[in-house]
């Protein structure tokens, strides 16, 4: 083990039983040369001796002296690298931390009280690199948030101012729209009545088409009745054909005298013949006709059916015209509250423009109050592995909900009600800010009614900002930047 790992209340504890010992020994050393004094001058040649023994003490004590400056010397270099160096050492890394320099490492090389300054120095010098790291990064998150803001803000107005033009243009857009649904109530009026006509006359038409379907059936049933009686007469020619054959089978066997029978014969035969395929003729034109009749029967049922569907749908037509003149009036009352509404929003609009305006102004302040702390923090050197990046604290705001209006109640502005809140976004800089916007939400909210204030809304909400110089004496030197209220 060296000197330099020594505790100093050992080192102390060493030199002082070095003194101890040399005391002593000096001590000892004079007790002894007194009494070899007293017993030299009780004999012969006392002179001599005692000069002689002078001699001797003269060179013991040059020997104790010799020994005590090495004693000396040795403790001044064993104080010097053990306590002054040290101590140099620190001096010297609390300048470089005072000037703002955190790049030097602290090496711990002992276990004493030395080691454990450096060691106390190291903590503190970590804490700093910490804390200072957390702010660099800390400001460099609020300064591109607060850039995000201002632009955020900036595209906001414009996108109000443009929600304000286009809510005009609704404005006029919904009486051009209410002009037209009262027409169109009119219109719903006129075809209900004619829906209503239409279904009488379908009526009308679907006992017509019934009746002909009667008069087709009638028909229908004397065309197969018809049929039946040519049947009747194909069978009479089939069978006189029969007799006149066996006139003439008779006739034949008659001989002579059956000549004159026989030519009678052929000639009932050949009517018969002539008979049955007219009874043929007859009875296809027949079987035709009812063919015909039975799909104009089924044409005529079909028809009837469409006539029954189209009353009933007519009917449904005109249920359903009553129902839509029945909802345009009341859409024709629901857009003049619609317009109403929207002329409110459009006010609400405007008013909004001039919050956002304000807030831009707030958070370009911020943003400039936050580049001052920045280049404050730049002082301080780090090295880059030495950053220690610790998340920000994420507050989760809910939407604010606007107020509703009704016809005769314009609402105040939500800055007028909390005239302190510009003020809260930074320092003494944002209070101008503040002023600039309290007087122009005053000025554009002069001609309305008090509203009831709305800090109901913001209730239970936490906020973050940063504090006014001077505001909490009190708080704890961790919570000195932000409070949440």
């Amino acid at each position: 083990m060296s000197f330099t790992e020594l505790r100093l209340r050992t080192s102390l504890s060493i030199v002082v039983f070095l003194l101890c010992l040399l005391t002593l020994g000096a001590i000892f050393t004079g007790w002894y040369s007194q009494g070899q004094v007293s017993a030299l001058l009780g004999g012969a040649g006392a002179a001599s001796a005692v000069e002689q023994h002078f001699s001797t003490v003269t060179y013991v004590y040059a020997g104790l002296l010799v020994l005590a400056v090495l004693v000396v010397i040795l403790l001044y270099y064993t104080l010097s690298r053990a306590v002054l160096r040290p101590l140099e050492h620190v001096s010297s890394q609390f300048e470089q931390i005072a000037a703002g320099d955190l790049t030097q490492r602290i090496e711990v090389v002992s276990d004493n009280e030395i080691g454990t300054l450096h060691l106390a120095l190291k903590h503190v010098q970590d804490n700093l690199v910490r804390i200072v790291g957390t702010v660099r990064l800390g400001m460099n998150e609020i300064q591109n948030g607060s850039q995000h803001i201002v632009a955020g803000n900036s595209d906001l107005s414009s996108r109000t101012e443009q929600q304000a033009a286009a809510l005009q243009q609704t404005a006029a857009s919904m009486e051009q729209l209410a002009s037209t649904v009262k027409q169109n109530a009119d219109n719903a009026r006129q075809a209900n009545q004619l829906a209503a006509t239409a279904s009488e006359v379908a009526q009308r038409g679907g006992q017509a088409v019934g009746e002909v379907v009667t008069t087709m059936e009638g028909i229908s049933s004397a065309s197969r009745k018809i049929s039946d009686i040519v049947g009747v007469i194909d069978s009479i020619a089939f069978q006189t054909n029969i007799l006149a054959l066996n006139a003439a089978v008779e006739a034949a066997r008659a001989g002579e005298q059956g000549k004159g029978f026989a030519v009678v014969a052929s000639e009932v035969r050949a009517l018969a013949q002539r008979s049955a395929q007219a009874a043929k003729e007859i009875k296809q034109l027949i079987e035709d006709s009812v063919r015909q009749v039975s799909e104009g029967s089924v044409q005529v049922e079909r028809a009837g059916a469409t006539m029954q569907e189209i009353v009933d749908s007519v009917a449904r037509v005109t249920d359903i015209m009553g129902e839509i003149s029945a909802a345009t009036t009341e859409q024709s009352s629901g857009i003049d509250q619609i317009n109403r509404a929207v002329m409110q929003m459009d006010h609400v609009t405007q008013q909004n423009a001039v919050l956002v305006q304000d807030a831009a102004n707030s958070a370009v302040s911020l943003s400039e109050q936050v580049g001052s702390i920045s280049s404050v923090v730049a002082g301080y050197k780090l090295l880059g592995n030495q950053i220690i990046d610790v998340p920000a604290k994420q507050v989760a705001a809910p939407a604010r909900r606007a107020p509703v209006l009704d016809a005769g109640h314009k609402p105040e502005s939500a800055k007028a009600a909390h005239p302190g809140a510009a003020a809260a976004l930074g320092h003494n800089g944002a209070a101008p800010a503040a002023a600039r916007t309290t007087e122009r939400v005053r000025k554009a909210s002069a001609v309305q009614k008090p509203a009831p204030a709305t800090s109901e809304s913001t209730a239970g909400r936490p906020s973050y900002v940063m504090k006014t110089p001077g505001a909490s004496k009190q708080s704890n030197q961790a919570d000195d930047e932000w409070v949440e209220f």
